[in-house]
């Protein structure tokens, strides 16, 4: 089933140039990258964004990273492309990220790990929908 999800290339990798080499990998995984943009995000959109985790200890913190830089948000679209970015991606500890992930190669820490995907065909339209205008994925 050919599904759309949500990616967003965090401040780490950005910081480090890593954009073009995770999209070489993206692509070459056959996603399509249907929307891409490079933007520096607002304190409100990434409250707005991680509203479910509002009042957990880490909350700050991960609203002020993802604030630091910039970042690129993209929507891909392919079979399955949900569990199958999910997948490439690794785990959100590179420690135990899988050998050829992204995450593996990539990601500093558990908390600068290069790359956010949606968890469910809920979250994706959610969180696409947050940062794309419908005529953007014409």
């Amino acid at each position: 089933m050919i599904q759309r999800t949500f990616c967003i290339i965090k401040p780490d990798a950005v910081a480090r140039g890593l954009e073009d080499e995770i999209n070489d990998i993206i692509i070459h995984k056959g996603f399509k990258i249907l929307a891409s943009k490079r933007l520096t995000a607002t304190r409100d959109q990434f409250e707005t964004f991680y509203a479910e985790h509002k009042g957990k200890p880490f909350f700050d913190g991960l609203v002020e990273f993802m604030t630091s830089g910039p970042i690129i948000v993209q929507v891909l679209e392919g079979e399955n492309a949900i569990q199958a970015w999910r997948d490439l991606m690794g785990k959100t500890d590179p420690a135990e990220a899988a050998e050829g992930t992204i995450r593996k190669k990539y990601a500093e820490s558990k908390g600068h790990n290069s790359v956010h995907g949606s968890d469910s065909p809920e979250s994706a339209e959610r969180e696409i929908n947050l940062w794309f205008k419908p005529e953007e994925l014409q």
